[in-house]
């Protein structure tokens, strides 16, 4: 298959059409709340991005020129997408791909694109919620599961452990002890490998710029970042980056 000619005549048509891709940010956005079990964040974005879908001015493209098997081919995709990215977020393997099996299977089932947008998000929604229960795991105060939460909903922020503390109406002094001992690491260090997980995400699964992903995640330079990076995983953000696409 010559896909030299498709490819310049589909892009020709989009250009006449005056089609425009997806956020690719945005959408991989989506993908590290669901990473991050940030379920009322998933919910709400895709929210906003279903009436776009339904009405084909979402940027997606085209997979099927059925409208119906158009989406099941996206809720294809971005099961493939979701179950690996969960797996790097210490989702269990045979879990993340038997519940990429339960939608795909359901969505084959579909008679209507209504049904195949409500699995979709079902389907974000399930991952998420076994995520934020994954990262609460021997965690039993309730001031460190909210104070979990908060730190993986707002990891672009320069978290310290009197905000933290502050949050939660506790002394900072007892409110260190208590985290260590409900998570088995001080605060700065969790917050440094929360972090640091997302931008192994970010650099296997995006092409996002190593700037963009130093700036989402708090640091004030690149160099911060590669330096925290490297000190925790051996490798700068480059080389890893090439490691886990296959190039070194």
């Amino acid at each position: 298959m010559d896909t030299n000619k498709i490819l310049d005549y589909r892009l020709y048509l989009q250009r006449e059409e005056e089609f425009v891709r997806a956020d690719y940010f945005a959408e991989f956005r989506q993908y590290n709340k669901i990473r991050n079990g940030d379920v009322d964040g998933v919910r709400e974005r895709f929210k906003k991005v279903r009436p776009h879908y339904l009405n084909g001015k979402d940027g997606r493209g085209t997979l099927s020129t059925d409208p119906l098997r158009n989406s099941i081919y996206h809720l294809v995709a971005s099961a493939a997408v979701i179950s690996r990215i969960c797996i790097d977020g210490g989702m269990d393997m045979n879990t993340a791909y038997t519940l990429s099996d339960i939608y795909i299977n359901k969505a084959d089932e579909a008679t209507k694109i209504d049904e195949v947008m409500d699995l979709i998000a079902e389907m974000q929604i399930d991952y998420a919620t076994r995520m934020h229960e994954l990262r609460k795991t021997d965690i039993a105060s309730f001031h460190i599961r909210r104070t979990v939460d908060y730190i993986y909903n707002n990891l672009n922020k320069p978290l310290t452990v009197t905000e933290l503390a502050d949050l939660e109406g506790l002394n900072p002094e007892y409110f260190s002890r208590l985290f260590t001992s409900e998570t088995g690491k001080k605060v700065g260090d969790f917050i440094t490998e929360a972090k640091i997980k997302t931008a192994q995400n970010m650099l296997g699964h995006s092409e996002y710029s190593i700037l963009d992903i130093s700036m989402s995640l708090g640091y004030s330079s690149q160099s911060a970042f590669s330096t925290v990076f490297k000190k925790n995983t051996g490798m700068t953000p480059k080389k890893y980056r090439d490691y886990r696409n296959g190039k070194l």
